[in-house]
């Protein structure tokens, strides 16, 4: 969603960076960039406007002007101030028993429900969720489907008073014994009257402690009207902004903090029921401006492997060893981790790779190859031999130069961990292009094991 935001962003403040001395007339010029940029992501005009005015502000106080790295300094200044704009410092959102979620036909309420449900359930709560949209056909049937997969019961009511099922849905959930309660009530296609009264008599039916306004982050502006609309009527805590990986513009999440007060609590990445993630602003941030996200890595890499797992690994790494085992391992990891080009936005510098073409049937092809490999093979690398290297590609379906381009990536990798493990950065070079399917890193166009880069080394060292 924030692509085109962080290039244009870092178009913008890649002049100021190189700097070692700042002009008027340079922020300025960069501050015009910075306003367009804004405003082409749909972001709210009065929004820019602010925002642009204060980083301008800052960038000509005497702090940055007579930093030895004013061009850093300025970044620092617009990270600062896109965190304020997305909501400021962010702290894990605290759910009570009862939580109501408001909004929309079509922005992804009811999914968001049993996201939240599965989420609640990880941290070691019990929810469960309530029945209580009467008005779209089919959507308590969807509920229950979604409640079956992450085993979360689901409390519905035979009745057509949305009011009558809030209640006795609380009622049975508080009698089962669960913590935790989310009530999922209707919406419409637009904002009516009949829609605010009924979200209203529920509320005051059942006094959620919590109450969460769904947004579709796709329609832009208009989810910040919505907002807009609802906030005369209801008193809602915080907003859960869903399809965040889709490819509007991103206006709404940078908008709806500064025109509402309210702070955007969760930010949902995907369909599959584990894409819901706490909104973190200044981690946001950092994405937009393509310096990673470190943290959230840190915690979808815990997600995906189990603390033995992990262990393992850590002792594989300190030791500078990389087998093929550890490649299978390590590739089952990132399944779990989510989309490849969305992990790789999150490692700081990686952005220009994320963005290029990954060739997932690169990356199946080479499991295929290892999965040919025997146990020993798989294990002790060093003993695949020419017949080894046919017999593999043969039962891969796959070319021996195919196989002999693997093996050098696993050395590579192994190189990698080596000096890792005695402490030294390891050369980036390799990181692209070394793997099957990735896109070659910058600054590399060939395979380091291909005859072409093997002779331009030879005339190199002559």
């Amino acid at each position: 969603m924030f692509d085109a935001l962080s290039d244009r962003l870092g178009a913008a403040l890649g002049d100021l960076r190189k700097r070692g001395k700042l002009d008027e007339e340079a922020i300025s010029r960069a501050m015009r960039e910075i306003r367009l940029a804004l405003l082409e992501a749909d972001v709210n005009l009065d929004v820019v406007r602010d925002f642009t005015q204060r980083v301008r502000v800052r960038a000509l106080g005497e702090e940055v002007l007579k930093s030895l790295t004013p061009g850093q300094q300025v970044v620092k200044v617009v990270h600062e101030e896109l965190t304020g704009l997305l909501g400021g410092e962010a702290a894990e959102p605290k759910l009570g028993h009862t939580i109501m979620l408001a909004g929309l036909q079509g922005s992804g309420k009811t999914t968001a429900a049993a996201k939240l449900a599965r989420l609640l359930k990880s941290q070691g709560r019990k929810p469960g969720l309530v029945a209580a949209d009467l008005a779209r056909p089919a959507a308590i049937d969807q509920l229950e489907q979604l409640g079956g997969q992450i085993g979360v019961p689901v409390y519905r009511t035979e009745t057509s008073d949305p009011v009558e099922a809030s209640s006795q849905g609380l009622e049975r959930a508080r009698a089962d014994g669960l913590d935790a309660v989310i009530v999922d009530t209707a919406g419409r296609l637009q904002i009516d009257e009949a829609l605010m009264d009924e979200i209203v008599r529920v509320g005051e039916a059942v006094r959620p402690k919590t109450i969460i306004l769904v947004l579709d982050a796709m329609t832009g502006q208009e989810a910040v009207n919505v907002a807009k609309a609802f906030e005369e009527r209801l008193d809602f805590d915080g907003v859960l902004l869903t399809k965040l990986d889709g490819d509007a513009r991103g206006g709404a999440a940078l908008s709806v903090k500064s025109v509402t007060g309210k702070p955007i609590l969760f930010g949902s990445t995907g369909e599959k029921l584990d894409a819901l993630e706490v909104f973190h602003p200044d981690r946001m941030a950092s994405r937009i401006l393509g310096m990673g996200d470190v943290l959230t890595l840190i915690e979808r890499a815990e997600q995906a492997a189990s603390a033995d797992e992990q262990a393992e690994m850590e002792a594989r790494m300190r030791k500078g060893q990389f087998t093929f085992d550890d490649f299978l391992q390590a590739q089952k990891m990132l399944r779990r981790m989510g989309p490849l080009q969305g992990v790789m936005k999150l490692i700081p510098g990686m952005g220009q790779l994320a963005n290029a073409d990954i060739d997932e049937s690169k990356i199946k092809q080479a499991e295929a190859i290892v999965l040919s490999m025997t146990p020993r093979e798989r294990s002790l690398p060093h003993v695949i031999d020419g017949r080894r290297r046919e017999r593999i590609a043969s039962g891969s379906g796959t070319s021996v130069p195919d196989v002999n381009q693997l093996l050098e990536a696993r050395k590579l990798m192994e190189k990698m961990m080596k000096q890792l493990s005695g402490g030294k950065m390891p050369s980036l070079p390799g990181l692209g292009g070394g793997m099957p399917g990735m896109p070659p890193a910058p600054g590399r166009t060939r395979h380091p094991g291909s005859k072409k880069a093997k002779s331009k080394r030879k005339s190199k060292r002559r």
